[in-house]
């Protein structure tokens, strides 16, 4: 077996090869010995086998020597070991694979036989002799992997080795003694290490030094330098081990030179790793021995390395991080001896103009403050000291290296240190670096390549902060409370985040501490902030809570730990009211919270605060820090405009009012007006500060105005300044927007008042400006906004007040006029800015007040706003397509804004007049708007007119039933804008209709909560308004239509149809047609009128319709239609049958007016159901080309009378006619299917027809097969069937009707689908189908076969007392001459077992021989007969009588055989299956014979488990889980039930090895019948099966006893597997590898 294995290591593929060795290393594990000596046989032996192929031989024996090693003899071991040196020696030159293999055996034995490979291996290594290579690199890994037993042979080698070193003149003999000299020495000092376990404690190092130094000396002085990069490395890595076996004083001398001459190797960075791992090896010898020459090399070392540290390491190459490391251990060494001259040397390179010397002295720094403590504890102050520079560096890889070092001062006690502080300033700095706005994670990279971004030293920064106060104990003192001094400066709002948290950390822990009453030493320390300033930051920076990594959140908590700090009556209130903000912030995102709400809520938790501490002068201190704070915050313009709120917040809270004048008026002299912020801060800030103190604030205001600071910017001649004329406009913007939010924020009772004498005079008197007498307008956008927000908030406080009902305001009429000419300076062309949506809101409150403006102001006020707002351009109402950038967005909230505004106008004039003529006057002036021939006009009216009208709706409150007089023109304006050419437009002129028609209903009494059935149908109808489809807005325009008639009073009839008959005109052709199809279906009870000639009127509306496409032209035209049919019904059907096909969308339509009256409909399906029935369904034409087939033409009458009836039963209300000729309508269409697949149209067409076909709108294909199966499927919807039409859809079964070769199983699908769906309509399907059993056409013969096979799967025939007729018939079928048809005969009766298994008990007999002739069918070909029978007689065996089945059982068995291996798939799994399910009756007399039955397919069975079929696997899986209870072996058949399961994977390889097992253990005497069966399927044309075959027979022999074995021709199973083993799958190739491995057993 063994050398079969290695006979087939010439196989190329390299998995083949790795299986060879493996199956080896099988045999090595079962006969190590044995194996080893075939191995050795088999090298010896083939002494020209190419060495790839011997080098898997010598692999494999390497894996057994050493599995086997603790029991191998010598003798063996000797044999390998002889071998073994051969091959390694056999070739003079160097064949690294093969001879390294050889090596591997040898350093594989010596691990125990040391002595034994040494004995032979010196005999290659003579004295004066140079040795081969691998003789030397094979000393190097004994002395590796055997240090105890190699290091006493170590005398005697480096004796015998030293002469040679001069002897060696190639570098690749140089580089192996180099390296035996490394591990040489590493083994030394390995065994030096641990005397107490070696065999020779008396070994001391002086025993190898002189030999080491004699070595030392030609590496060094010769070899070290060689042109050759691989000898110099290996000269290099050995003598850092060596410099530690060299007698001291050697090393001493030789320092001199061997420092410098390592230095020197630099100029090489490719090297440099080694040069420093080396390196750092002499230093740390040199220091043991206490060298006093290494002083006088320090600063040559030094500077070298601190070269090497300068050069930052590439981290994407890990040899450079090594160097990297190799060179800080140097620095450790050097910082234990010489602390003072290190520290001499690194510190003032901090100076240095080199960016990379800087960081490199700063990383050295780090690692001696780490490794070096004891050494560095006296210099902390001097250390400290140096950072000076440092700190102030502004390049980043500096700071990095600074954040550093600064954390591993932090763990060794360098904070505590004066000049700490000005550590942690630093850090805390570098926190508020930008943060990265980058989502990318950063490049790994050289450090010199990569550019330092802020945001990464911010990173680990903050990193470092959290750490050093989290997790440094001996921080605590040092951080607390200095890291509040950076809470306050705003230029370190970045580090916020990290600083709060750390804050919150260390206060807790002194509060765990025992310190909870702990408030801060404000006394002790002046650079801590006070309360108020600490209270006031931390507040803004919550206003924008999201930013910076969630400051606010951050902020708040640390109030929360601060309250006694900040006034001791506040820690009940903030203990619970901070935990709760906090709780909000983080329940919420920024797109969640609302800022506006947020603000509001900070406002009312900063006053909770001020009445808890209800003390006057610490909030005039809170207030007076505030103030001072508003200068720092001037970026800022949110968080100085919040500023601003709480400073007006805490102004009305201060209880001294001339402290609060002051205030005022400084705040008034010192804002930057220039600022829209700052503008709108102020003012709020005043507007708050009036809530307490009106009178103030009003005065304040006044005297600002009188003062110096006021008048010196509007001097007579600064308007001839256009710097100084901008600054006035601003002032007098900010000072119109105080009195507003004055106005707003002021006592309701107070402000009434005031708003004339005070408010509204100041407001006009800063706006108007007069020059010279004359009255100048302002073009300034700020002033004009200002003033419209002012008016605006004037307004709602007249309106917010009690006492606005008494309120006459005289300056209405003004103010309207001012906001409409502001409305109308506007660009007509574009919305840039929001003064129309701002005017417009300041009208809506305007317009409450009294007095109330004329009917002439308020048509102006409309049509002014209406065209201002409606008539702009599309462009300006953004849409989709804009995008979603920021621009776009405030475009789009711009607009939306402004379309809102005007809603709320409108909303607000119709309040004042909530009438019928209040809302007609209204939609006299939005009326134009809504019929505008612009789409985007009309699309924005009758958006603002659906919101107008729901309002007045919900608003509405009728006392009294009055009439609404104008319902009818007002829908006559909407009804047709449902059908409009914009959806949008439809949807909500829908939402019109139904308002309208509850207003009314609200008019004739219904209460407003009221649901009309009818007007709810309306809000159904708006899903089906989004289709664009013709038909869809047809039938929604008629649904509508019925609900406006249904609903509409008599008396608005007239009125209607007036207006409708105007909306003919409408210029959206869509709303057009509406109008016509709305007075058709308005006047429809009015009747028809008869026609006398019925062709000639047929065929003029059919030219009327050809010539009109519009909607109320066809409704016209099928209402005419549907009259003459009426009384003419069969002229008017033969008329309309003899248009020409395919029919054209004009015919169509007249068909589908014969639809909807049932009585009608069911007259004309007759008719239609005698033309297709009468007539021939094809005529066969006899082709030359064809030969003796003949093509399938189909007759034009029944073709005709079929897509008619598609056309009535498209139409809906065709249902009721359907049911009542269900079974006339579904037989005939089914037979019409059956007989038109694969039918083709006639070639040429009468003149007549063509004629008509080259007129009007193209018809549609034609195609006899697809529109019968579209005309069933539209009976079966219209029937009430639609279930089954859905049913038979979603299995593709429509599909399958129309294929000539899957027909039949369409027709299954539509037959289960009947049985599930419509059973009780088949009882007379099936009578009128029965006949046709005998039908001429074999077509029809196979469909009505499927039909009643599928039924048959049902019980519904048993209850509908049909199975006795239809089996008889299907048994009868079993004699007809198709074959399609005896097939289904047998599924049919097969699928009784599914339908009626107790009636397969009844007539098992009769079932069983059906089935049994049918696999014995001779006219069968394909085995389709035989498949079906197989598939069915495998559903009902499980219902049929045992004694039935005995008589049949080994005769099926025997039959279905042959089909286990057939090629195609569907036999092997029916056969399969059947076999399972026949085991279930191998019970009795049968049983021994059936086992025997069993034993046969076992192989095949188990084989198949592997097809590349997953059914035929399953089927597998199933037919041994049923034969294990017959196989008498409990084990066996428990393994076959619990891993074989269809829906578990199953790892077959393990899965046959416990088979064979037991299958070896119950039935030994089938060994070689097993194989034999096996042997055939070596020549499988599956794979799988080749390769699982051979595993097959690998774990029977695995597995069997001895005595067994003599039942096996092994020559022929070798040479089958030989043979196999050539197979072109690698796989196959690769098991039989591993086969042949297990024949040893029966070798």
């Amino acid at each position: 077996l063994a050398v079969t294995l290695m006979d087939a290591t010439t196989d190329k593929d390299p998995l083949v090869h790795e299986q060879i060795f493996s199956a080896l290393c099988y045999l090595g594990e079962a006969e190590p010995e044995e194996v080893l000596n075939a191995c050795e046989e088999y090298l010896r032996q083939h002494d020209k086998l190419a060495y790839p192929h011997r080098v898997i031989i010598l692999r494999a024996m390497e894996a057994v020597v050493r599995g086997s090693l603790s029991r191998m003899d010598q003798s063996t071991a000797k044999i390998v070991i002889f071998l073994a040196s051969n091959e390694m020696t056999k070739s003079k030159d160097v064949v690294p694979e093969w001879q390294q293999a050889a090596s591997n055996v040898l350093v594989a034995v010596g691990r125990r036989f040391i002595n034994k490979v040494m004995e032979e291996v010196l005999t290659k290594f003579q004295p004066g002799v140079l040795p081969h290579y691998f003789v030397v690199r094979t000393f190097a890994s004994l002395s590796v992997a055997n240090v105890f037993g190699m290091v006493p042979f170590l005398t005697s080698i480096l004796g015998t080795m030293l002469p040679m070193l001069g002897m060696a003149r190639q570098d690749a003999m140089r580089v192996v003694f180099c390296f035996a000299l490394q591990n040489f020495s590493e083994s030394i000092q390995e065994y030096l290490a641990n005397l107490d376990q070696a065999p020779d404690p008396t070994v001391r190092r002086d025993t190898f030094s002189q030999e080491v130094f004699s070595a030392y000396e030609v590496l060094f002085s010769s070899w070290l330098h060689s042109r050759e990069a691989k000898l110099r490395l290996a000269v290099v890595e050995a003598l850092g081990p060596m410099s530690h076996l060299l007698p001291s004083e050697k090393l001493e001398e030789q320092l001199p030179r061997l420092v410098p001459g390592m230095l020197g190797l630099y100029k090489r960075p490719a090297e440099a790793y080694y040069v420093s791992k080396s390196l750092c090896q002499i230093l740390e010898a040199s220091v043991n021995i206490g060298s006093r020459t290494l002083d006088t090399q320090l600063d040559a070392l030094l500077n070298a390395l601190q070269l090497q540290i300068s050069a930052p390491p590439d981290s994407s190459t890990p040899v450079q991080l090594k160097n990297h490391n190799e060179v800080l251990r140097c620095f450790t060494v050097l910082a234990a001896s010489f602390p003072d001259r290190l520290l001499g040397f690194l510190l003032p390179k901090l100076e240095s103009s080199s960016e990379r010397t800087r960081v490199g002295t700063l990383t050295i720094l780090r690692q001696i403050i780490n490794s070096a403590p004891s050494q560095m504890e006296i210099k902390k102050p001097f250390i400290l000291s140096s950072m000076k520079l440092p700190l102030q560096d502004q390049s980043n890889k500096v700071k990095r290296a600074m954040v550093q070092v600064i954390s591993a001062m932090a763990h060794h006690g360098y904070l505590e240190q004066p000049g700490g502080e000005a550590m942690i300033e630093f850090l805390v700095r570098q926190c508020a670096l930008p943060a990265e706005q980058s989502s990318q994670p950063p490049r790994r990279q050289s450090l010199e390549v990569e550019d330092l971004t802020d945001g990464q030293v911010r990173d680990i920064s903050v990193n470092t902060l959290f750490l050093i106060s989290t997790t440094v104990d001996r921080m605590n003192e040092v951080l607390w409370p200095y890291l509040l001094e950076f809470v306050t400066p705003v230029h370190l709002t970045g580090a916020l985040t990290p600083l709060c948290r750390s804050l919150v950390h260390l206060a807790v822990k002194k509060q765990e501490e025992g310190q909870k009453d702990f408030q801060l030493p404000h006394d002790a320390n002046a650079n801590l902030p006070s309360p108020p300033a600490l209270m006031s930051r931390l507040l803004v920076v919550a206003s924008q809570p999201y930013g910076g990594e969630g400051r606010g959140a951050a902020a708040l908590r640390l109030l929360n730990v601060l309250p006694l700090s900040i006034h001791p009556a506040l820690e009940p209130l903030w203990g619970k009211k901070l935990p709760e903000l906090v709780e909000h912030l983080e329940a919420n995102t920024k797109a969640s919270l609302c800022p506006e709400e947020w603000e509001d809520t900070l406002l009312k938790f900063l006053q909770q605060t001020l009445a808890a501490v209800s003390d006057s002068s610490w909030t005039c201190q809170l207030t007076l820090e505030m103030c001072r704070q508003l200068s720092s915050y001037n970026g800022s313009f949110a968080e100085k405009n919040f500023l601003y709120k709480c400073v007006g917040t805490a102004l009305a809270a201060c209880a001294n009012r001339d402290r609060v004048r002051k205030l005022l008026q400084e705040l008034l002299e010192t804002a930057r007006y220039q600022e829209e912020a700052e503008r709108e801060g102020l003012a709020c800030c005043l507007g708050l500060c009036a809530v307490t103190y009106l009178d103030e604030t009003l005065a304040t205001l006044e005297v600002f105005v009188k003062s110096d600071v006021f008048r010196k910017s509007t001097g007579l001649f600064s308007i001839f300044k256009d710097r100084s004329d901008n600054e006035v406009e601003k002032v007098k913007s900010t000072l119109i927007l105080c009195y507003g939010y004055v106005a707003r924020y002021a006592p309701h009772e107070l402000v009434l008042a005031r708003i004339d004498a005070d408010i509204l005079r100041n407001i006009f008197l800063y706006f108007n400006t007069k020059v010279l007498g004359i009255k100048v307008e302002t073009k300034d956008l700020s002033l004009k906004l200002c003033l419209i927000q002012s008016v605006c908030m004037v307004c709602q406080a007249i309106c917010n007040s009690a006492q606005s009902g008494d309120f006459t305001f005289s300056h209405k009429a003004d103010l309207v006029a001012q906001m409409m000419d502001f409305i109308r300076a506007e660009p007509p062309d574009a919305l840039r800015t929001p003064v129309r949506q701002r005017a417009m809101a300041t009208c809506v409150y305007l317009v409450f007040l009294e007095p109330p403006l004329s009917d002439a102001e308020t048509a102006e006020l409309l049509d002014t706003c209406l065209g201002s707002v409606l008539a702009l351009p599309e462009a300006e109402a953004p849409r989709e397509k804009d995008g979603t950038g920021p621009e776009a967005r405030q475009k789009e909230a711009l607009w939306r804004d402004t379309l809102g505004a005007l809603e709320d106008l409108l909303k607000g004039v119709l309040q004042r007049h909530m009438t019928p003529p209040g809302l007609q006057t209204l939609f006299e002036h939005l009326g134009p708007w809504i019929r505008s021939p612009k789409e985007h006009e009309r699309e924005r009216a009758v958006e603002v007119a659906a919101v107008v009208l729901e309002f007045y709706r919900e608003k509405l409150n009728v006392s009294t039933v009055v009439p609404f007089h104008n319902l009818g023109l007002l829908m006559a304006l909407f009804s047709p804008r449902c059908t409009d050419s914009l959806a949008s437009i439809r949807w909500r002129a829908v939402d019109c209709v139904y308002a309208l028609l509850y207003v009314q209903l609200c008019y004739e009494g219904f209460s407003r909560d009221h649901r009309d059935e009818s007007v709810e149908k309306l809000t159904a109808l708006k899903l089906g308004l989004r289709d664009p489809d013709v038909n869809t807005l047809f039938q929604a325009c008629c649904s509508i239509a019925k609900v406006i008639a249904k609903r509409l009073p008599p008396d608005q009839l007239l009125s209607l149809l007036l207006s409708m008959l105007e909306g003919l005109a409408d210029p959206d052709r869509n709303c057009s047609r509406a109008a016509a199809v709305m007075i058709n279906s308005l006047l429809k009870e009015r009747g028809a009128v008869l026609l006398e000639k019925v062709p000639a009127i047929l065929g003029v509306v059919h030219a009327k319709l050809q010539e009109v496409d519009e909607e109320h032209v066809r409704k016209a035209a099928q209402q005419t239609v549907y009259i003459l049919a009426s009384q003419h019904k069969a002229a008017v059907v033969s008329c309309l049958l003899a248009n020409p096909l395919p029919l054209d969308s004009c015919t169509g339509t007249m068909w589908r007016a014969l639809a909807p009256d049932p009585a009608l409909a069911s007259q004309v399906l007759e008719l239609l159901l005698e033309k297709i029935n009468r007539d021939v369904p094809y005529k066969e034409n006899k082709s030359f080309l064809r030969g003796n087939s003949a093509e399938r033409v189909a007759t034009l009458l029944p073709l005709a009378a079929t897509c008619a009836l598609h056309e009535l039963l498209s139409v809906p209300e065709s249902g009721s006619a359907v049911v009542g000729l269900y079974a006339e309508l579904f037989v005939t269409l089914l037979l019409r299917v059956s007989c038109t697949v694969g039918v083709q149209l006639p070639k040429h067409l009468p003149p007549r027809e063509r004629k008509s076909l080259g007129r009007g709108q193209p018809p549609r294909a034609l195609d006899p097969c697809s529109s019968a199966v579209e005309t069933l499927k539209a009976m079966l919807t219209q029937g009430g069937s639609g279930t089954v039409a859905k049913a038979v859809a979603d299995a593709g079964g429509w599909e399958l009707l129309c294929s000539m070769e899957r027909h039949h199983e369409g027709v299954a699908v539509l037959a289960g689908a009947m049985a599930k769906h419509a059973g009780p309509k088949l009882s007379p399907i099936v009578k009128s189908l029965a006949p046709m059993l005998n039908s001429i056409y074999d077509s029809q013969r196979v469909s009505t076969t499927a039909f009643f096979a599928e039924l048959l799967k049902s019980n519904v025939v048993n209850d509908l007392v049909l199975l006795e007729s239809m089996m008889d018939n299907m048994t009868a079928r079993q004699r007809d001459p198709c074959t399609a048809v005896r097939m289904l005969a047998l599924r049919g009766l097969g699928n009784m077992a599914l339908g009626s298994p107790g009636k397969v008990r009844q007539h098992g007999t009769q079932l069983l021989a059906s089935m049994v002739n049918g696999l014995d069918d001779k006219d069968d070909p394909h085995s389709a007969v035989a498949l079906e029978a197989m598939s069915s007689l495998s559903r009902l065996l499980a219902f049929t009588e045992e004694r039935d089945v005995h008589s049949m059982l080994l005769h099926i068995a025997i039959r279905i055989r042959p089909f286990f291996d057939n090629e195609k798939q569907e036999l092997r799994q029916s056969s399969i299956v059947l076999f399972g399910n026949l085991t279930k009756f191998s019970a009795g007399s049968c049983e021994d014979a059936f086992f025997e039955q069993i034993l046969n397919g076992l192989v095949t069975l188990l084989l198949h488990l592997q097809d590349p079929k997953p059914e035929v696997v399953k089927a597998c899986k199933f037919a041994l889980r049923m034969c294990g209870p017959s196989m008498g072996c409990p084990v066996l058949c428990d393994m076959f039930q619990n891993h074989l399961h269809e829906d578990r994977g199953l790892h077959y390889g393990e899965f046959m090895n416990d088979v064979c097992k037991h299958l070896m253990q119950s039935y030994p005497e089938t060994l070689s019948r097993l194989i034999a069966t096996n042997l055939f399927y070596f020549k499988s044309n599956w794979a799988d099966l080749r390769a699982a075959a051979p595993m097959f027979v690998g774990f029977l022999v695995l597995h069997v006893d001895r005595g067994h074995c003599q039942q096996l021709d092994l020559e022929e199973l070798l040479a089958a597997l030989t043979v196999l083993l050539k197979d072109p799958v690698t796989a196959v190739r690769i098991k039989v590898a591993e086969t042949l491995g297990r024949l040893v057993r029966i070798a």
